[in-house]
C-alpha cells in the first residue's frame, strides 16, 4: 500500500499502541489470585500465552516494515530546493535552529555597552564592553538563516506530506 511519510508515521504510532495494548493486556491477565474457598477455575481470566506472543511477534513485524520502509524514503528522498535528502534535512534543521539562537544573541548586543560594577564594589574606572564584530553583520546573518530555516521546514513538511512510497505489511 501506498502512504507518505506523514501516513507511514501515524501508521507506526497506531502499531506501537496496538503492541502496548496487547502487552497491558497480557500483564493484567497472565497472573490472577484466586481465594482459597474459590475455584481457580472460576476466577481464571482468558489468556493464552503462545497466542498473545504470536500477536506481539507480528505486530512487532510490522512496525520492523514500516520503521523500514520510512528509513529507506528519507535516505534516498531529495527535499525540493535543497541538495539533501530527507534525513540529512533532519539534521540541517537543528543545526539552523541552534545556528539561529546563537545569531539571535550576536544581533541583540548593542556595540557598545556599560559594564556594571558588582554590587558594593567601588570603582574610579567606567568600563565598556565592545562588540568584536559588526552586529548589524550578525542581524542580516540572522535573517538569513531565519529564511533559510523557514524554506527548510516547509519543504521537509511537503515531501512528508505529498511524495508516497510503498510500505508491504
Amino acid at each position: 500500500m501506498q502512504y507518505t511519510s506523514a501516513e507511514a508515521n501515524k501508521l507506526l504510532k497506531k502499531l506501537q499502541e496496538e503492541k502496548e495494548r496487547i502487552v497491558n493486556e497480557e500483564v493484567q491477565c497472565c497472573v490472577f489470585v484466586a481465594a482459597t474457598i474459590e475455584d481457580p477455575n472460576d476466577v481464571r481470566p482468558d489468556y493464552r500465552f503462545l497466542e498473545t506472543q504470536d500477536r506481539i511477534a507480528d505486530v512487532d513485524a510490522k512496525i520492523r516494515k514500516v520503521k523500514h520502509a520510512i528509513n529507506l524514503f528519507n535516505t534516498t528522498t531529495i527535499v525540493d530546493g535543497f541538495t539533501v535528502t530527507i534525513d540529512e534535512m533532519l539534521v540541517l534543521i537543528p543545526q539552523l535552529s541552534a545556528r539561529k539562537s546563537y545569531l539571535a544573541q550576536l544581533a541583540r548586543r548593542l556595540p557598545k555597552t556599560r559594564k556594571q560594577s558588582r554590587y558594593g564594589e567601588k570603582s574610579n574606572f567606567i568600563e565598556y564592553e565592545y562588540a568584536n564584530y559588526n552586529v548589524s553583520e550578525a542581524k542580516d546573518m540572522y535573517e538569513k538563516i531565519s529564511d533559510v530555516l523557514s524554506k527548510a521546514q516547509i519543504a521537509l513538511d511537503k515531501v512528508n506530506n505529498s511524495e508516497r512510497f510503498e510500505i508491504d505489511i
